[in-house]
């Protein structure tokens, strides 16, 4: 998985005047559209799904010259930029390159791209920590549709997603400190899930049914339905929404994995040329075995996590150049988990949470003569009541600024987070704030290059469980201090209608840092401590070949650590076993067949295969994936093969990994 690039430049139409809105005729060409004129104002206020222009003349209100809408708005700052003017480097995969991809999970696709390390517990991403440029699991965020869906208890149960693949429209990957945009947890990055169905014209309506089985027992089913139209014509509404739900089982590729998951999904929309209304909601339940996830020493645990998110987002264009958007989310989270599956007790390793999230956000953007302003505030509540954590209720408070300058060239992007955070309001715990500044920069010379650079400060809050739990394996520490980080970085992008190249490096600082560790060799329980300083320096380089129906693509990660702590720590669970090289290639091509076969549909193939070295005592690996797929306008059949040559191989120590897993399958589109 590799940076999105746009291949096919057709010949254009052009447009006098034109409506920016997801039913409008230039929506559904399928073509390049060039527009004679187009507003700052217009700009401002375009969905992230939807159109967007080229970012020399994205300030010049009334220039009569030719737009490419060949880019979307991306959620690499507050204010809304499209991905190749923002002075952030984001990475976005496509729901084109996910449907190619032999992926049975957002974690799979993720494995792909290069600045993300994947580290999975069990099958079907069932149990899977998640980190960018060699941090830990808990210090990046995930949002749905730019909701952070992040769980504040432990980043363990981040991936238990409502959603399935076919629900994505693209994925968004921010590497490094982005605690300015999204906040005090985006200590070292930012994933961000697009779902399908932002931008769609009345009259749209689709349903899929889809099922699959193969090795271990594995079996699944899912399907979705999207249904858009006009209510209000006369006053320019469109309304319209998609569902989805899925349940896959199976029995485990190892020792006491098997595991049972469903998930639903919904959102619905209304929107008119000055108004949009977004409402989500999500939910979804995991009962797995967690073989040895938490502890080598016992191989028969088991854990039940259910997540339960919801939101409701409103954007409204005040007047030309001026709008205004705000956010209500709720989250609600439950973890049971049992050290020895089936045996009770808190003494006895059992552990029981509930977790509520709740509160609002708002953003104020206009754009004027210096530029493009957006100021904003979020305050939410975290209330956990544990048999192992106890109960506790923190609050937090931010305010968010930022300014972006947009020229012919370049863009400017400066602004500063400022957090007041109550660590635990019902203990009277003491306030901490803290300022997150950062400003991004980037430089076009040409519609070919882009070069950028960035300095942000970032902050983390140790989770509740950092902080309270207690048990016969693991134990916490109440005083542990927030991790305070910096990150510098810098690249240059390269693209053509066939060939996109991206090159980067980075260099971070973090102290206070916080890891799991044995304090010593004869240690029986690993603690949470504040392991001191930490140096990363990373570097990568990603290139994407596309002719045709042949696509390649090559990636490669480098990254080492220094570490400085005054006390003695023996083996590091997480923050000290990174990768220190990556290297990622995907091949994805048509298979040539008789005519006579062709008329019914085409078969593609897609091969991935990843190499990586990590280190704290690992042993590199090889892991090569496959699939093949026949498709027509109704149909596709596939049958996908994980790890083709059957290799057990090890992301967290004493969890081993199965080996070849089979999956065939069919989707149908009614």
């Amino acid at each position: 998985m590799f940076k999105q690039n746009y291949f096919i430049k057709p010949a254009p139409i052009r447009f006098k005047q034109f409506s920016r809105k997801g039913y409008a005729l230039f929506s559904c060409l399928g073509r390049e559209v060039i527009i004679g004129t187009l507003s700052v104002a217009t700009l401002a206020y375009a969905k992230a799904d939807g159109i967007s222009v080229r970012e020399d003349l994205s300030t010049d209100s009334l220039r009569r010259e030719e737009v490419g809408l060949d880019e979307v708005v991306v959620f690499g700052s507050r204010a809304p930029l499209t991905a190749w003017q923002s002075g952030e480097h984001v990475e976005v995969i496509t729901s084109e390159e996910i449907e190619c991809s032999e992926a049975s999970t957002v974690n799979d696709v993720l494995k792909l791209a290069t600045g993300v390390d994947v580290r999975q517990r069990g099958g079907f991403g069932v149990q899977t920590d998640i980190s960018i440029g060699g941090g830990t699991f808990d210090q990046m965020v995930i949002l749905l549709n730019g909701v952070n869906i992040s769980n504040p208890q432990t980043g363990h149960n981040a991936t238990d997603f409502p959603i399935s693949l076919h629900d994505i429209e693209r994925i968004e990957i921010i590497e490094g400190a982005s605690s300015r945009v999204f906040g005090a947890s985006a200590f070292g990055g930012a994933i961000n899930i697009v779902t399908k169905g932002s931008e769609r014209k009345s009259g749209d309506k689709d349903v899929m049914i889809g099922m699959e089985s193969g090795s271990f027992g594995t079996f699944g089913v899912e399907g979705s339905a999207s249904l858009f139209s006009s209510p209000t014509p006369s006053k320019g509404w469109l309304a319209g929404g998609r569902a989805s739900a899925g349940w896959t089982r199976s029995d485990g590729g190892t020792k006491n994995s098997d595991f049972n998951k469903v998930h639903t999904y919904a959102n619905t929309k209304w929107s008119n040329e000055k108004t949009d209304l977004d409402l989500q909601v999500g939910w979804s339940a995991q009962d797995y075995g967690a073989n040895t996830f938490y502890s080598a020493k016992y191989d028969n645990q088991y854990e039940e996590t259910r997540r339960l998110i919801a939101s409701a987002t409103a954007n409204r264009l005040i007047v030309p150049g001026m709008s205004l958007h705000g956010t209500l989310y709720a989250k609600h989270f439950g973890d049971h988990y049992w050290l020895i599956r089936g045996i009770n007790g808190s003494n006895k390793g059992e552990n029981k949470h509930r977790l509520w999230v709740y509160g609002g956000s708002t953003d104020f953007n206009i754009d004027w003569h210096g530029g493009r302003t957006s100021v904003g505030a979020d305050i939410h509540w975290d209330v956990i009541r544990s048999l192992a954590l106890g109960d506790h209720t923190r609050r937090h408070e931010s305010l968010f600024a930022e300014h972006n300058v947009v020229l012919r060239k370049w863009t400017l992007s400066a602004g500063v987070h400022y957090g007041r955070l109550w660590q635990d309001i019902r203990n009277n715990k003491e306030k901490e704030a803290v300022w997150s500044p950062g400003v991004n920069i980037s430089f076009r010379p040409s519609y070919n290059w882009k070069l950028y650079a960035s300095w942000n400060k970032s902050m983390r809050l140790p989770t509740f469980t950092d902080l309270y739990i207690s048990n016969v394996v693991q134990q916490g520490d109440a005083s542990l201090k927030s991790e305070r980080g910096a990150t510098l970085k810098g690249g240059v992008v390269f693209r053509t209608n066939s060939f996109n190249a991206t090159i980067s490096a980075f260099k971070s600082h973090g102290r206070n840092m916080i890891d799991w560790v044995y304090a010593s060799k004869e240690a029986e329980r690993y603690e949470a401590l504040n392991i001191g300083k930490l140096d990363i320096t990373g570097f990568s380089a990603d290139t994407k070949y596309h002719r045709g129906t042949l696509t390649i693509g090559l990636g490669y990660a480098f990254m080492n650590e220094k570490h400085w702590s005054e006390r003695e720590i023996w083996r590091s669970l997480y923050a000290l076993d990174y990768v220190r090289h990556k290297f990622v290639l995907q091949v994805i091509h048509n298979i040539l067949l008789p005519h006579s076969i062709e008329q019914y549909g085409k078969l593609n193939a897609s091969w991935s295969a990843r190499w990586q070295q990590r280190m704290n005592g690992y042993t590199p690996y090889w892991k090569i994936d496959g699939k093949l797929e026949w498709s027509a306008m109704r149909w596709n059949l596939y049958l996908k093969a994980d790890n083709l040559t059957n290799h057990h191989y090890f992301d967290i120590a004493g969890v081993e990994q199965p080996g070849l897993w089979i999956l065939a399958g069919v989707n149908l589109k009614l």
